[in-house]
């Protein structure tokens, strides 16, 4: 998977804000390593700022929001302090860069396909005229699409959905980065046209030496993507692990939860699984663990005290208070227990 060579590193980020003279707490001290090369899902329920966090590794949050402390160390630049647009022309695209979950405003209605990638590659690659064109025409077939001569002059709404989702990578992949962030990059996709864009998102990778960052709600989309999997939740990560550490021995009662979702895991005739309340109001101080609310299980101390993070490898690590010796032994649902014996 790894070398072990951090290409990011994310400390204490605490992300807010400002809405309606109210201030938000996004993110709330989240630490976070990514390494060379390799394949990392980070996934939660909508809200729970998976968005939000990798925008901030681009310069990409709304107006209303900011870094209000913490470090995101990348290339010996620490980006939580930029600034101005013109630090973040350095790194975004160039060195970073993102594919949308929705292709059709991703795309200019009235720009070429041609002409939207040939931009990225003018202005990443330094080429131009027919050596650009050619590149362009290089990359449309690396992202799987067919007639790229023909294609080059047409416009997106001559394009399927799942086309027009390989052009967004094409215009990524164009700008030769060293992270690719993936945002829901299939949820707007039927089933099979799903599996193939995951399946070129992984080509791609091997390919261009990418590290991909896969922003999902669904575990069951990254089980056969990622490499590790960082489990968010109301602003914090709260498990973070290999991938089959979280699939195979998953710890946090959240994490239990999220699996418990998977249409996979449930039994026939029985209703699916759903997670019981809603997530906590982040405009609210939030005392001890985020879930305890939701959580059946939940211990006193849940309620008060923020939990730590406790080792189980040296790969994975989870904020539960279950995981303290002097916790009482909660056992995981019927249906986590029995993941192990069988591959998603």
């Amino acid at each position: 998977m790894n070398n072990n060579k951090k290409i990011l590193s994310v400390e204490d980020l605490v992300i807010k804000f400002r809405l309606r003279g109210n201030i938000l707490t996004a993110i709330r001290g989240v630490n976070l390593d990514i390494f060379e090369g390799e394949s990392l899902a980070i996934v939660g329920e909508s809200g729970s700022g998976k968005s939000v966090f990798t925008k901030s590794f681009m310069g990409l949050l709304d107006k209303n929001g900011w870094i209000d402390s913490g470090n995101i160390i990348y290339k010996n630049n620490n980006l939580a302090k930029f600034s101005t647009e013109d630090q973040w022309l350095k790194i975004r695209g160039k060195e970073i860069a993102m594919v949308f979950q929705d292709p059709m405003t991703a795309l200019n209605p009235l720009k070429t396909i041609g002409k939207q990638v040939k931009e990225s590659v003018e202005l990443h690659q330094g080429l131009k005229g027919k050596d650009a064109k050619d590149q362009v025409i290089r990359i449309l077939e690396d992202v799987g699409i067919s007639h790229p001569e023909k294609r080059y002059n047409q416009y997106a709404h001559e394009f399927s959905g799942g086309m027009r989702q390989r052009v967004v990578i094409a215009i990524a992949i164009a700008c030769r980065p060293n992270i690719l962030i993936c945002d829901e990059p299939t949820t707007a996709l039927d089933v099979t046209i799903q599996a193939q864009i995951l399946k070129l998102l992984k080509d791609l990778k091997r390919k261009y030496s990418l590290t991909t960052i896969y922003i999902t709600h669904d575990l069951g989309v990254v089980a056969n993507v990622a490499d590790r999997i960082a489990v968010m939740y109301a602003g914090d990560i709260i498990e973070v692990g290999l991938s089959e550490e979280v699939f195979y021995n998953p710890q946090h009662p959240y994490t239990w939860a999220l699996l418990s979702s998977l249409p996979q895991l449930g039994t026939k005739g029985e209703p699916l699984y759903s997670i019981k309340g809603t997530p906590p109001n982040l405009f609210n101080k939030i005392k001890g663990d985020a879930f305890a609310p939701r959580n059946p299980k939940a211990l006193e101390i849940d309620f008060i005290e923020k939990p730590p993070y406790f080792e189980i490898t040296p790969t994975h690590k989870v904020k539960t208070w279950l995981l303290d010796p002097r916790a009482p032994k909660v056992e995981p649902p019927k249906s986590i227990k029995n993941m192990g014996r069988g591959k998603l």
